[in-house]
């Protein structure tokens, strides 16, 4: 029935009907959108970094506080309820659906970019000086900041459906504070969509970027819209064939292979680059970060000319604000069973390790190269920053090998993701179904599909970036109100003991009995 009548669903009729015009307009009239997009951009940027800025710094604060506090042990289901992934399992599905093809594509290309053009006025490029501020900044971006985004958004969902037995919508998160009328529900719920869509857009964009930017270096094939538009179609059609296979087959087996060729990738390069750098690039980096923490959360230009923040920071929050309502909704999905605290550290903490890791490792091997071995890494990336991973290539081993498993890698980064994507849109679209229809699914995945491609007709990276940043900024509200919202079902929810723990107390007690009737008769006697 469900699936005969999705189409009724308002809110699937106006995203997906928003959609469908943006990808026609973007089509018909390129140079048209990626100008009024630039603009758009311009303006976000501009006017509304600060909003950015202190509603990321605040999440991360009102997380920790979560963790330590006695709501922590609150089980995501009932007291007795266990997860129902293995922690390596989950903490692939993790990186799959949050941030795999954007570490990829950054991993090396973030931190030359910073030493050859330095975040901070005064520092020389291409210097000792520059290298530390781009590792440092670099560790910041992919810190617990973009988890902390997707953490808030996925506790509260998975809260509500696992423990409340409600769906896990997005207007149902923000009930609490919103109410439930039903028409400010399903404009919620649209907007989430729309901002999803776009956020995924930006994602998949990425990937095919820097796959068509591998392809060139390793098969000569030219890093044309037309190659990258026969990726998309690859991705597309490989996504769908994947979500066909529901979230347990799929989605589960690709995010163990991801993560375990992202972990073999790590390994080559810390076995075949500069040790001992690596080592010291991520003691550092990690002490710049946490001693810089504040500083870098906040930091504007009120004072002076510059774009840098907003290049780069506030973009990264934006762009993880657009797809949180994806990313936290398939979050809240496989972590069912988990407690409050568990979920938040094994959000914030690890996957923010591993990016940290691989960025040292990655990104600290192209630095080395550049400043010791007088290669032209940096240049490079300064051209074209989808060649950073491909052009440390060619100053190692392997080179052929290694190009050819990292554009697997993205493939199947692009495939996990898109197909998550698809799950969880349809879920958004079907009134919160946990397992939606095959056709919703099919639906999504071509306009995901569609969108991508037509921001990269009209402006490549750049377009990109706009459509994340513009739609993320209504979003920004929809998370403070997450956050009060949760507080308020929290302080209702009862702190209750799980029969086990009343079990060992119990048993602590009777061996405490027992000593004490035996010091007793001891002094008797």
């Amino acid at each position: 029935m469900l699936e005969k009548k999705f189409w009724k669903n308002p809110v699937f009729g106006i995203s997906a009907a928003v959609i469908g015009v943006l990808v026609v307009l973007g089509a018909v009239m390129p140079v048209r959108f990626g100008a009024v997009a630039d603009r758009m951009y311009a303006f976000t940027t501009r006017s509304f970094g600060w909003f950015y800025l202190l509603v990321v710094f605040a999440l991360i604060v009102f997380l920790i506080g979560l963790a330590i506090s006695k709501y922590g042990a609150i089980r995501l289901g009932g007291d007795e309820e266990r997860p129902d992934y293995p922690f390596f399992t989950w903490i692939g599905m993790l990186f799959s659906a949050g941030f795999g093809v954007g570490l990829v594509f950054y991993g090396v290309a973030e931190p030359m970019s910073h030493y050859i053009s330095a975040p901070v006025s005064g520092v020389q490029p291409s210097s000792e000086e520059a290298a530390r501020l781009a590792m440092g900044y670099s560790f910041f971006h992919w810190g617990i900041s973009q988890w902390a985004i997707f953490g808030l958004v996925g506790l509260v969902i998975a809260f509500l459906q696992f423990r409340k037995k409600k769906d896990g919508l997005i207007s149902t998160a923000l009930e609490p504070i919103v109410g439930s009328n039903r028409y400010l529900k399903g404009g919620i719920d649209s907007f989430a969509v729309i901002a999803t869509v776009m956020g995924i857009a930006t994602s998949i964009g990425l990937g095919v970027l820097q796959m068509s930017g591998g392809l060139e270096y390793a098969f000569d094939v030219k890093n044309t819209f037309f190659v990258q538009f026969a990726i998309i179609a690859v991705v597309c059609a490989a996504y769908l064939l994947s979500a066909s296979t529901g979230l347990n087959k799929g989605i589960r087996y690709l995010g163990n292979f991801n993560l375990a060729l992202a972990i073999a990738m790590l390994v080559f390069f810390f076995i075949v680059g500069p040790k001992v750098f690596i080592l010291d690039t991520f003691t550092l980096a990690i002490g710049d970060y946490i001693t810089n923490f504040i500083q870098y959360s906040l930091r504007l230009q009120p004072y002076g000319e510059g774009t840098w923040v907003q290049k780069w920071t506030i973009f990264y929050w934006a762009w993880t604000i657009a797809w949180s309502p994806f990313v936290g909704a398939f979050v809240a999905r496989v972590s069912k069973g988990r407690t409050i605290r568990e979920f938040i550290i094994g959000v914030m903490v690890i996957p923010p390790v591993f990016a940290c890791m691989w960025i040292a490792t990655l990104g600290g091997t192209a630095l080395y190269s550049d400043l010791k071995n007088g290669t032209k890494i940096g240049e490079a990336v300064d051209q074209d920053v989808t060649a950073a991973l491909f052009e440390t290539f060619q100053h190692m081993p392997f080179t052929g090998l290694m190009t050819v498993l990292a554009i697997i890698l993205i493939f199947t980064f692009l495939i996990t993701s898109a197909d998550s994507a698809t799950y969880i849109l349809a879920s958004m679209t079907t009134r919160g179904s946990l397992l939606p229809p095959m056709a919703v699914k099919m639906i999504w995945g071509i306009l995901m599909s569609a969108i991508a491609a037509v921001l990269l007709y009209a402006g490549g990276l750049e377009a990109l970036q706009s459509a994340s940043l513009v739609s993320a900024l209504p979003f920004c509200l929809f998370l403070i109100i997450m956050l009060f919202a949760l507080v308020k079902v929290l302080k209702k929810e009862p702190i209750t003991v799980r029969p086990r723990d009343i079990r060992r107390f119990e048993k602590i007690e009777a061996e405490y009995k027992k000593h004490q009737k035996r010091k007793r008769d001891k002094n008797v006697k």
